[in-house]
């Protein structure tokens, strides 16, 4: 089982199993940052449609014509996404994950409008106050939420979750979970290579998966 649609068909039927306990609709976001078109073309000619980038310049590059050719594809931005790129991230990417400030919010809806794109968005929470990561700090979630939906009308449509790497996630998964319900928020993202599976038992809608399908990448 080498081949990148090898794994992803082995990824998707585990997901499909496990997802029967929860009866919902599980996207898998293909994490195809640093891998080069030739190898995540695979999936795209398979007709999957979900691929996560975490740099503006680098998505900009690898996917503008062939999205151009493929209107069904949906681009995801999973990286931390600085305000002075907001409005080519709006050109080039469907989805945000991490929305993480008022600042990032209002730079969007700019470019939202001075575009005419509409994107759809996740609010990054830091449950674990991690001072290395971006996110909001889950007491400020709900307040930040409701700047974004009802003073700006940001398509904001689920929580994103990024744990700990060295700790049992299941504790954020379920905090997540439970934020997003607060919230009335439908959609949550969370879940990667190594414990998707997890995160689709508590809630979960989007996993990001990128190594288990496309192989261990280099870190530049």
């Amino acid at each position: 089982m080498n081949s990148v649609l090898d794994r992803f068909d082995k990824i998707q039927a585990d997901i499909l199993e496990n997802s029967k306990k929860t009866n919902i609709p599980i996207e898998i976001i293909a994490v195809s940052k640093t891998f080069p078109l030739e190898k995540i073309k695979p999936l795209i000619d398979r007709g999957h449609i979900h691929f996560g980038e975490n740099k503006v310049q680098e998505t900009e590059k690898k996917w503008k014509n062939i999205k151009n050719e493929k209107k069904s594809l949906k681009l995801h931005m999973l990286g931390r996404l600085q305000t002075n790129k907001a409005k080519k991230a709006v050109l080039i990417f469907d989805y945000i994950h991490s929305l993480d400030s008022k600042k990032l919010a209002d730079n969007l809806k700019k470019s939202e409008n001075e575009t005419g794109r509409k994107l759809s968005y996740f609010i990054q929470v830091n449950f674990a106050n991690e001072t290395q990561k971006s996110g909001i700090p889950i007491s400020e979630a709900e307040f930040f939420y409701q700047y974004c939906k009802s003073k700006i009308n940001l398509n904001v449509i689920g929580i994103m979750c990024f744990p700990p790497f060295d700790v049992d996630p299941e504790n954020y998964f379920k905090q997540a979970f439970q934020l997003n319900k607060k919230l009335g928020l439908k959609e949550l993202s969370m879940g990667m290579s190594n414990d998707y599976l997890k995160a689709i038992n508590n809630g979960s809608t989007f996993v990001r998966v990128g190594s288990a399908i496309f192989g261990e990448r280099n870190i530049t």
